[in-house]
């Protein structure tokens, strides 16, 4: 298979931007060759410049859960679109997504679209902290929640794949406040509090690590902690970027039924346009600007554009048994992987979760980012390369999850799901 076109786009590109990306995770730094430039995609499919078709499971690293150029999006947009682009002003659209939202979203009273999901964490923390009058947060080693200053301190898979445990730009006195622990270190957590508790605005973490590994957490950690913030008067903040709209139209909160004070939003909220969120409680939420001192603002937050392409989106995602089914075809393509694995003796499990899933290299549960053996990662790169070579798309990064979405046919995951199993007995046969 040739991939010469993209190869010399690629080279072009590192003219024009740093690395030849414009986002580190896409140049490839952990896995064979050079990044794919894709040219088109539609439904469970993309197809790069070279005209190789692969099957995609990264999903545009997650917003694609109804699969690529969705007929019903491209339909809505299109309208939307004849009408103008961008006004800078409210409209109706954005009425709609939030109306959608909050009428269906038990743990959200009030919402702010925003751009980005890290924009969305940005201004959740800083509400945060003008709420409770306080400066420092406390976050969790391997939970990334965007390149926000104050949180790019151990965050997530970017970083992991490229060898570096936080960034440089950031000044010591954002580090100062901010608190990093290990997830499910109850003691630590509760010294933390015991000591620093009135200094504290908020703790932070995605409720279903997703971002370095699926690490998923025990029910009863998050309860403890939604208790421990009660204890101490903090503002629990769940990003849900990832898992929101993912594994439940109300997200890991809803399906843990564990209230966070505030809930920060992207991906799948905007239907394939960039989109983030932010909302929660309404005594918290009165203090942005201009109801309160709390100022965020943004020229294209709830663009009438997006705010089209998540209202269809997200409407769909309501339809009866949506999520039901996504899991249960999800769950039967991991099946088909996880006994070939059992029956060969491979030393590696797969973790899922709704529709997400991830390779793991390592029988062990993983549950906090210290438990993941970067060894693993070298397997990866195998895997990754040999299933590019026979037309299955993973994000190139072994920290990462993969998605499947509801374009995936049966059919279409007992295939791949047979290519998988192939490449990792090649992976494992390696000497």
């Amino acid at each position: 298979m040739t991939r010469k076109i993209s190869d010399k786009l690629f080279e072009e590109a590192k003219q024009y931007f740093p690395g030849g990306v414009n986002s580190p995770v896409r140049a490839f730094k952990s896995v064979h060759g050079s990044p794919l430039f894709i040219k088109e995609a539609r439904g469970p499919y993309m197809t790069d410049e070279d005209n190789n078709t692969y099957i995609d499971f990264c999903g545009s690293w997650g917003p694609m859960i109804l699969g690529h150029n969705n007929a019903k999006i491209r339909k809505a947009v299109n309208k939307a679109i004849s009408k103008g682009t961008s006004f800078g002003t409210p409209t109706k659209q954005g009425n709609l997504l939030g109306k959608t939202i909050v009428e269906n979203h038990r743990y959200i009273d009030k919402i702010r679209f925003v751009s980005s999901g890290t924009e969305a964490v940005m201004s959740a923390i800083r509400l945060a902290r003008g709420f409770t009058g306080r400066d420092k947060i406390i976050k969790f080693e391997g939970c990334y929640h965007g390149h926000v200053d104050s949180l790019l301190v151990k965050a997530g898979s970017g970083l992991a794949t490229l060898g570096v445990s936080t960034s440089a730009g950031i000044p010591e006195s954002f580090v100062q406040d901010t608190i990093v622990l290990d997830l499910n270190d109850l003691e630590g957590l509760e010294e933390t509090l015991k000591s620093s508790a009135k200094d504290i605005a908020c703790i932070i973490l995605e409720p279903i690590p997703a971002n370095n590994g699926l690490l998923l957490q025990d029910t009863s950690y998050l309860v403890w902690l939604r208790k421990l913030c009660d204890d101490y008067d903090i503002i629990l903040i769940f990003d849900e970027v990832i898992s929101g709209f993912r594994v439940g139209f109300e997200g890991a909160a809803g399906m843990y039924s564990v209230e966070p004070d505030l809930i920060t939003f992207g991906k799948i909220i905007g239907g394939g346009f960039p989109v983030g969120a932010f909302g929660g409680k309404s005594y918290i939420m009165s203090s942005i600007a201009p109801e309160g001192p709390v100022y965020q603002a943004g020229t294209l937050s709830a663009n009438p554009i997006a705010m089209t392409a998540g209202y269809t989106a997200l409407n769909i995602l309501m339809e009866e048994g949506f999520y039901e089914n996504l899991e249960k075809k999800t769950a039967n393509f991991l099946k088909i992987i996880q006994k070939h694995i059992d029956r060969q003796g491979h030393n590696m499990s797969i973790v899922q979760m709704g529709s997400i899933f991830w390779f793991s290299f390592s029988k062990k549960r993983m549950i906090s980012a210290s438990d993941i053996n970067s060894k693993g990662m070298l397997h990866f790169k195998s895997l990754h390369k040999y299933l590019l070579d026979h037309q299955v798309y993973l994000g190139p990064s072994g920290y990462e999850v993969g998605f499947v979405s509801a374009a995936h046919s049966p059919s279409l995951l007992r295939k791949a799901a047979k290519t998988i199993c192939e490449g990792l007995d090649h992976v494992f046969s390696e000497k």
